[in-house]
């Protein structure tokens, strides 16, 4: 019954974060393109704040959770798509720590009126390996609605 009741809670994790980056991704960030400079590094800045409490704090149980929730189900039906989510949430983490994460940090000390000059190839980086994260998130969530399909 615990396993069942952690699978649930997870799959609500999993819901929540492919949810959160699929709405950055392809509303949020896509709705900054069309802000003059200064605005739109104002708006990332203001994001970036407070996405970097919001996301470790989904992210982070859910990686616990779904390797908790793999180890209890172990060879149930679904396990390869358990284990499938679990790699797409490290692939996410990973991607985070090492490549957007910096960008992060070096745009809170952006000057909004007077941003460095390779500002949009940071921010097109930045685009590009968000695709990697959200669809990491998506994935992961999608894997694991298949894997607790299978145990029904």
């Amino acid at each position: 019954m615990t396993h069942i009741v952690l699978t649930f809670i997870h799959l609500f994790l999993a819901g929540l974060l492919a949810g959160e980056e699929f709405v950055v991704r392809y509303g949020v960030h896509v709705s900054l393109a069309g802000l003059d400079e200064p605005s739109q590094i104002r708006v990332r800045q203001a994001l970036i704040l407070k996405l970097r409490i919001l996301v470790p704090a989904i992210l982070l149980p859910t990686i616990v959770l779904g390797i908790i929730v793999l180890v209890l189900t172990g060879s149930e039906p679904g396990f390869g798509f358990r284990l499938a989510g679990v790699l797409a949430l490290l692939i996410l983490m990973l991607v985070t720590i090492l490549g957007t994460l910096p960008i992060n940090k070096g745009a809170l000390a952006w000057q909004p009126d007077a941003p460095p000059s390779n500002w949009q190839a940071l921010i097109n980086r930045w685009g590009q390996l968000d695709i990697i994260r959200s669809s990491a998130a998506i994935l992961a969530f999608g894997f694991f609605l298949i894997a607790v399909a299978m145990q029904v």
